[in-house]
């Protein structure tokens, strides 16, 4: 079910209980700002999700609160798991859901990474 974005943080979703190490996850990749691990229910080949560790609830929460370092930290970690993935050469997708109307389902800020197959058209 969406959730609304506007929301205070929840720490009791389940990006920060994985972040607190309360429930397991196949870890991709992690440093000071992010950790990045593989979607339990992938809808591509390869489908692995980016959470900042800061308790951000929306792009706009974290882009408003995020300190500079968070921030570049954060796009820097998006950029290092699509190289290791092998992703820029081919291709790949980035996707954000913000909000009910975005569709958005955990109350922690998130990027997917969609690679390793074609895509086709983002909307039809």
């Amino acid at each position: 079910m969406p959730i609304d974005a506007a929301q205070p943080y929840d720490d009791t979703n389940i990006f920060a209980r994985i972040l607190r190490g309360e429930i397991p996850s196949k870890k991709v990749y992690e440093d000071d700002h992010v950790l990045a691990f593989h979607d339990i229910n992938p809808q591509a080949t390869l489908h692995i999700l980016v959470i900042p560790k800061g308790p951000y609830v929306s792009w706009d929460d974290f882009s408003t609160k995020a300190s500079d370092a968070e921030i570049a930290g954060f796009i820097r970690g998006v950029g290092h798991v699509a190289r290791e993935a092998g992703l820029v050469e081919p291709g790949y997708r980035l996707l954000a859901n913000i909000g009910p109307h975005g569709g958005q389902e955990v109350p922690h800020l998130h990027v997917h990474i969609f690679g390793g197959e074609p895509l086709g058209r983002m909307i039809a």
